[in-house]
């Protein structure tokens, strides 16, 4: 069987930045850099000529920015899988990168940095968020909110996975994963995805890698 190497653009205003990464990448067999952009305006039309299967994106760019840019690029490809390299960790700025449709949120001035796996899990489906910023210990007080079947359903949301997926991996049917979901909305006290996601995250309520 022929191994297919996963294909990658890399989206940074710095160019020192993107050859960086590009080394960095390329001593990886499982992965392969297809592109480079150096603005979201580029990234945009890149994804289109190039169609990779993942794109990490800086998230301070001049004029188009990587949300921008993010929002733009699932609009014509909602399953695009986007890695946000970031300087900072305000948990307003992931949170944004992840209602935009990002897979995972990673500092690029983190020491141990592991771009190249990272990438792969994105492409395996998997949510990232740089440890850093999903380091806070876990609450026994959160915890208690929620039954051991909740927080297993709220792991696989963090996950990525629909309802309909979540259902056949646990054996349930759609409504009750639906149901299952509302009641951990309304016991965190939050209303959308993103939001969910990054406060079980802060709360230390799931794995985030």
């Amino acid at each position: 069987m022929t191994h297919t190497p996963i294909t990658v653009l890399l989206v940074d205003d710095h160019a020192l930045v993107r050859r960086g990464f590009r080394r960095l990448l390329e001593d990886d067999p499982d992965l392969s850099v297809v592109g480079e952009a150096s603005s979201g305006e580029e990234a945009v039309q890149r994804v289109a000529e190039l169609d990779p299967r993942v794109i990490v994106m800086d998230s301070a760019m001049p004029g188009m920015g990587g949300l921008a840019a993010i929002r733009t690029i699932r609009e014509t490809r909602p399953d695009a899988r986007i890695l946000m390299l970031s300087m900072h960790s305000e948990e307003t700025l992931v949170r944004q990168a992840l209602a935009a449709g990002a897979r995972g949120y990673v500092l690029k001035s983190a020491l141990d940095l592991d771009l190249a796996s990272a990438i792969k899990q994105i492409d395996a489906g998997e949510l990232v968020v740089d440890p850093a910023i999903a380091r806070t210990p876990a609450h026994g007080a959160e915890r208690t909110r929620l039954t051991p079947r909740e927080l297993e359903v709220l792991q696989l949301i963090c996950d990525g996975l629909s309802n309909k997926e979540i259902a056949v991996r646990l054996g349930l049917s759609a409504n009750t994963v639906a149901v299952h979901r509302a009641r951990i909305m309304n016991a965190l006290g939050v209303h959308k995805t993103a939001e969910l996601v990054m406060y079980a995250m802060q709360n230390g309520l799931i794995n985030p890698l």
